[in-house]
Parts: C-alpha cells; sequence; structure tokens
C-alpha cells in the first residue's frame, strides 16, 4: 500500500460512514467477470473480549460462526482504522471460526490510539497471543492493505500457526510504498496549501517531523486540530473529492480520525518497522502454504505490482486479477471475488 490516500481508499474510509487466462503454472486468475459469489449476512459476534498482551496494552477481540469451525484470523487496514463486523459477510458462517481484533490503539483497543509499545513486532506477537488465548492450534490468516503486510509478518515468524492466506490489495512495505508525505501536495496544491496553513511558518521546513510531534501531543486541542487537518487534506487531495456532506459526516468522527491518523503517521515515519524489503526477502517461509491473493486492476493505493511480486516468489500462490476494481474491499467485485476465495478454501479443506 502507499501511504497515499487515492479516491480508492477515499472510498473505504468513505462508506464507512454512508473468465480467466492462466499461466503455464495454472497459477493466475484474470477475472473480468467475476462469478456471482453473493456476500453473505452481515453478523454480530458470538462473544467479545480483551486480552492482556502488555502490562499497557489490552486489544479488543471477537469471534463469529462456528466455533469447531475451520478458524480465520482478520487483520485491518489502516494501521488504526480497527476491525468491523462487515467483514463477516466474506464468509459462511456454518464452516468457518472468524476471529477479529483490533490492533493496539485501534478503535476498541486499550489505552486507545496510544502509540508506545505499538510496532509491527507487537502486533505479530499480538496475534500469537491471541491464538493461545483461543485455543487454536492453526488458523488461515486473512488481511486487507495493510493486513496483508502484518499477516506477511505474522505468518513469516510464526508458519508453523498457520494453514495459509488470503490477501487483498497487497502491501509490502517497502521504502517505495511508503510515499505519504513525499507525495504530499502533487495532486492538489490547493489542499496542500489549505493543511499548511495549520503550521506555523517555523515549523514548515521539516512537515513530517512537525506532523508527528502535534499528533503524539497529549493535548487534544493540538493533536486533534492536526488529526482533522490531516483528514480533512487527505480526502481533498484528489481530482475527485467527496461531497461537502462526506467530508463533513467524517470529520465529525473524532475518534476514527485519531485512531485512523496517528497510527498512519507512526507507522510512515517508522517504515512500518521493517527492514527493506523484508516482506519479500522472507517468502521462503511460508511458500510451502497456500495463498490466494486477490487485486484490482486499478488499485492506485496498492499498485498491482506489489501482489505480482508477491505471487511471482511464491509457488503456492494464486493471484487474481479483478479487471476495472481498486483498492476497497467493500467494492462489489472485490468482495464477491473474496467470497469465492474463502469457499474455494472450504472446499480444499473438506
Amino acid at each position: 500500500m502507499r501511504f497515499f490516500i487515492s479516491r480508492y481508499l477515499l472510498l473505504s474510509i468513505i462508506s464507512i460512514f454512508s473468465f480467466e487466462i492462466q499461466s503455464n503454472e495454472q497459477r493466475d486468475h484474470f477475472v473480468s467477470d467475476v462469478k456471482e459469489f453473493v456476500p453473505y449476512s452481515i453478523e454480530a459476534p458470538i462473544s467479545e473480549g480483551f486480552l492482556q498482551v502488555s502490562e499497557k496494552h489490552e486489544i479488543y477481540y471477537a469471534t463469529y460462526g462456528n466455533p469447531n469451525g475451520v478458524p480465520v484470523v482478520i487483520l485491518h487496514g489502516g494501521p488504526g482504522i480497527g476491525c468491523s463486523d462487515e467483514y463477516s459477510r466474506f464468509f459462511d458462517l456454518n464452516y468457518w471460526h472468524v476471529i477479529m481484533f483490533d490492533q493496539r490503539g485501534a478503535m476498541r483497543s486499550k489505552p486507545f490510539a496510544c502509540m508506545e509499545e505499538n510496532t509491527t513486532q507487537h502486533s505479530v506477537t499480538d496475534i500469537e497471543s491471541l491464538r493461545i488465548h483461543l485455543g487454536i492450534q492453526q488458523w488461515v490468516v486473512f488481511g486487507h492493505s495493510w493486513g496483508s503486510c502484518l499477516a506477511l509478518i505474522y505468518g513469516q515468524s510464526y508458519p508453523e500457526s498457520c494453514l495459509g492466506f488470503i490477501l487483498e490489495g497487497t502491501f509490502l512495505g517497502r521504502d517505495k510504498d511508503i510515499s505519504f508525505f513525499r507525495d504530499m501536495g502533487k495532486v492538489s496544491a490547493g489542499a496542500y496549501a489549505d493543511f499548511l496553513a495549520n503550521i506555523p511558518l517555523e515549523e514548515q521546513n521539516d512537515v513530517p517531523k512537525t506532523c508527528y510531534q502535534r499528533l503524539m501531543d497529549s493535548d487534544p486541542n493540538i493533536h486533534m486540530s492536526m488529526a482533522r487537518a490531516l483528514m480533512r487534506y487527505q480526502l481533498l487531495n484528489t481530482n475527485n473529492p467527496p461531497s461537502a456532506e462526506i467530508i463533513q459526516k467524517i470529520l465529525s468522527d473524532d475518534r476514527f480520525i485519531l485512531s485512523f491518523i496517528r497510527a498512519f503517521v507512526h507507522y510512515a515515519i517508522h517504515q512500518c518497522f521493517l527492514q527493506p524489503n523484508q516482506v519479500l526477502e522472507n517468502v521462503s517461509k511460508i511458500s510451502h502454504l497456500p495463498c490466494i491473493i486477490v487485486h484490482g486492476s486499478l488499485d492506485t493505493v496498492c499498485p498491482l505490482e506489489q501482489s505480482a511480486l508477491l505471487h511471482e516468489s511464491w509457488q503456492n500462490s494464486e493471484l487474481w486479477i479483478i479487471e476495472g476494481a481498486g483498492h476497497s474491499c467493500r467494492e462489489p467485485t472485490i468482495t464477491n471475488a473474496l467470497v469465492e476465495a474463502t469457499t474455494a478454501y472450504i472446499i480444499k479443506m473438506q
């Protein structure tokens, strides 16, 4: 995922509020007309709880479906967006035991929007702690956008805990993929000028540092002012911005804004706490496991190149390219493909 919000990622944020050409190895889908794998109904969790993962942090988790079904853990994007009951619609809950959780500091996890002891490595440990806490031997790992990167790092750390992977909108976490601050002002100079008006002139020499310091400030007047300004900038920094009504609705949800923007910038500033090319260099640790990769052909948030490179490195993977689709897992053709992917896993396991 490039840490740059285009209109496709905006669709993901806004929606919260408002056949095939194969390679010689038969591993590729290019889906121009996705079969009608209709999403299931959105279900409420059958259980919820908090897991103490450190002296400071508790993560919120929820489970859905059949406790005796095939376990799958869902890793949300953002970072900082949090999980949602909406993800349950990708799964036939008669067969799946779905587990979701809010990563450290995200939404319902405690303390809220806390970036202390909050790194990729902490999240990887939390996933494994949650598996052990729930008494699950192995599970499928499902990740969207940032969640796909976290899924891969987790799998490379604990391959023995994984049955396989379902990834959508792959983000590899390389330096070239993290371009949020480098790209500021390239799409809409007006949106960038409006954003800079929130920063004193003497602090504009190092915009990333200023943004980070203000977002981490303990004073709500300071951190919320910066979070709203960045959220507004990202909503307007596009050739096709949402309506004023939608912008106002998003900007009125301070909890979502702070959870998302603070974590987003924290991870961007720190290069997602990854070594250069860490994900691709360690694919061999999980290449024996099955993986279905779903990616929209028009995804500009996480360009298709990232999934193509991952697929090329992973012998036991399938790449399903969804023609005409972008980044959001809420787009109908992406949703249908994810339902097809979860169905394919169940068929293979029976």
